[in-house]
């Protein structure tokens, strides 16, 4: 459900802008009261999700069904702020896009903010949010985390469900996390999350 809540003040080109409304988490739950944003893979009902490229966004339809991990941790009490940047179809290291920008790394000022999920990692390094979710194919959560001093988890393969998400190698690739704590990072993967 949609609410009052308001988008973060994006100061360091963190999210997309064709990034949906926030939308309110459960009134209760073990993540109630945290804020999150999403990497622009993951699908969000009503609204076509960009994969990092213009060309993608203007030429795919609106996702029809919202993706387990963000329906998981909405349910779970959390609230979704936005979706962030990242490179473009995923296919790179740096944090860099030439269609949204590049992210600003407040760690590290000047650094590039690692990829490819940039955006997840400079929203949760800046306060934008608490968490973030990003995928991992071969270091797009391990690299921007270790860039941005975050806490970064590529868990197992399958721990976290990337149905109705992009794919860009399937069998590699791997749902993940952004935190400024290791208490947050521990809860999240306690918490209950949909799997393959």
């Amino acid at each position: 459900m949609t609410s009052s809540l308001s988008a973060p003040h994006d100061t360091i080109g963190a999210f997309v802008p064709h990034s949906p409304a926030p939308i309110a988490g459960a009134e209760t739950g073990p993540l109630h009261g945290l804020r999150f944003a999403a990497k622009d893979l993951y699908d969000i009902a009503g609204h076509v999700t960009g994969a990092g490229s213009r060309d993608w966004l203007n030429t795919h339809p609106a996702a029809l069904v919202t993706a387990p991990p963000i329906t998981a941790l909405l349910a779970a009490g959390a609230d979704l702020v936005g979706k962030t940047v990242c490179d473009e179809l995923f296919y790179s290291i740096s944090g860099e896009n030439s269609h949204y920008g590049t992210p600003r790394n407040v760690r590290a000022t000047g650094r590039v903010p690692g990829g490819s999920s940039s955006g997840s990692a400079a929203a949760v390094a800046a306060g934008l949010c608490d968490f973030a979710l990003g995928s991992d194919t071969g270091g797009s959560v391990r690299v921007p985390a270790s860039f941005c001093g975050l806490y970064g988890l590529r868990p197992s393969h399958g721990r976290v469900s990337l149905r109705h998400a992009v794919a860009m190698a399937p069998s590699f690739d791997t749902g993940g996390w952004f935190t400024r704590t290791a208490a947050l990072c521990c809860l999240l993967y306690t918490s209950p999350s949909p799997r393959d």
